[in-house]
């Protein structure tokens, strides 16, 4: 959870294209147009811009079947080359006849790197999207991605694009996803969106494993069985948040929520730092490294009483301490979401980050992270998968973003969950208002990189055995 209120890119020299050299350029032989015809789903690209600030992919879906095709269940996904591997981007959406706030980009890094692709970005749509009738289209999405930095980027070796597709046409180097069937387009080698999780990944996971759970069924802050099971109700000062601000154990209560018990964390303020309460848990041991990391966490959009606005971080993460400015030692691993924005971002936004250092003064960072620029309100399975190869992060068992193995860990970590304010820019107001984050449960399971299916078989082990806590995890 980084103790800075801005987010920035540092240019690694070291982090040459390693991806590229891993992969090669060739193309899976399945041709587009069987499979399109069965979905009648086809996607037409044409590029926007040549240039080099920016890319500007602008893409049509269109339906050739005999059926309406509701948009929200549709993915696209445009793939390209990253200029180095600590180069990050964002997306915008310039125009859409449905609204671009019912469109989506998110960023993901291939689990298979070739020539001409690391990286892709995801389009998607919410429910407010609609549909597309038969032989209709979405009309013309005018979107565009461009480097964090501003610097120039290259689009010469990105696969999906094309220099001379100046007017719509279909264009197979855009794969486009059906309920989580690819129906249209090609991916880069080894690729296929349709199996995100990668041959590698498990399917059947041994049946025992050094593991913790927790269930959270406890009766209040200080109820002692909180500390005997390794957790620590943070009280002490410090760190992130605004200036002034305190860590106020008593804001950590259990409520029951869908026949469960669940941790609520209630972060308040008046608009001052000294009126702000920021609530924080933590384990107390630092020894969780590779394996997966999982929770059911609950974001929130608006606060529970008083005027909304203010840049909150609502987070579940894993972490260890930074001995010095830039240690190649530190590592940290988030899913962190701001329901109104900050760090430069004017709305909601949930960022995957996987840290491999920084400095604090002045303000350096190497890390690499996606982002979904929408609402996620709401209950949301959470999954991290760390092996010997890369990070994988999961929002509802879809993969949300994979992670370089420049940034695996060296030493193991804690968990934890906070809530906090990056500023008191978002609501200038001196009014009392008061913000909750719920979690239903915490999972780790050591050295096992788990697909999101087996963590909930897991936790739904735990739960008919009626185990509410278990820790098998050796100490570091």
């Amino acid at each position: 959870m980084r103790r800075t209120s801005h987010r920035k890119s540092l240019t690694r020299a070291a982090s040459c294209a390693v991806a590229a050299a891993l992969g090669c350029a060739g193309l899976l032989t399945l041709p587009a147009s069987a499979s399109a015809a069965a979905s009648g789903l086809t996607v037409q690209y044409h590029t926007g811009s040549t240039g080099s600030d920016q890319a500007e992919p602008w893409l049509k879906v269109a339906n050739t079947g005999s059926s309406p095709v509701a948009l929200s269940g549709v993915k696209l996904r445009y793939y390209f080359m990253a200029d180095s591997a600590s180069t990050t981007y964002r997306f915008a959406c310039s125009w859409a006849p449905r609204g671009c706030a019912n469109i989506t980009g998110t960023f993901g890094t291939l689990a298979h790197p070739t020539a001409t692709a690391d990286r892709y970005l995801e389009i998607g749509f919410t429910s407010g999207a609609g549909t597309v009738a038969a032989g209709a289209d979405s009309g013309d999405l005018q979107l565009r991605f461009y480097r964090s930095d501003w610097q120039p980027l290259n689009q010469a070796d990105d696969y999906s694009f094309g220099a001379t597709q100046t007017s719509y046409a279909n264009w197979t180097k855009v794969t486009a996803q059906l309920n989580g069937t690819t129906v249209f387009g090609t991916a880069p080698e080894g690729n296929d969106p349709t199996d995100p999780t990668g041959p590698t990944d498990p399917t059947d996971p041994p049946a025992s494993g050094a593991s913790l759970f927790d269930d959270f069924s406890y009766t209040k802050y200080d109820d002692p069985a909180i500390s005997a099971h390794g957790w620590n109700v943070r009280s002490t000062s410090g760190g992130p948040g605004v200036p002034g601000a305190t860590w106020a154990p008593q804001n950590v209560t259990f409520p029951t929520s869908g026949g469960n018990t669940v941790m609520n964390l209630e972060t308040s303020t008046s608009g001052t730092g000294e009126s702000t309460r920021q609530t924080e848990v933590l384990t107390k041991a630092t020894k969780f490294k590779n394996g997966t990391y999982a929770a059911r966490v609950k974001f929130s959009d608006v606060p529970k009483s008083g005027p909304d606005g203010d840049h909150l971080v609502q987070t579940f993460f894993t972490i260890n301490d930074l001995t010095a400015p830039m240690a190649d030692d530190y590592a940290e691993y988030d899913f962190e979401y701001l329901p109104n924005g900050g760090w430069g971002e004017p709305s909601n936004i949930l960022y995957t980050t996987s840290w491999e250092t920084y400095n604090p003064d002045p303000w350096q960072a190497v890390n690499q992270h996606t982002e979904g620029r929408q609402s996620y309100a709401g209950w949301h399975d959470l999954v991290l998968t760390i092996d010997n190869s890369s990070i994988r992060y999961y929002v509802d068992g879809q993969l949300f973003g994979t992670h370089d193995a420049a940034y695996l860990p060296e030493r193991p970590m804690s968990i934890n969950f906070n809530q906090w304010l990056i500023d008191l820019a978002g609501n200038t107001s001196t009014s009392a208002r008061a913000y909750d984050e719920q979690i239903d449960y915490v999972l780790h399971v050591k050295d096992q990189a788990l697909t999101p299916a087996q963590v909930t078989a897991k936790v739904a082990a735990y739960r008919s055995a009626g185990t509410a806590f278990e820790d098998t995890v050796p100490g570091a």
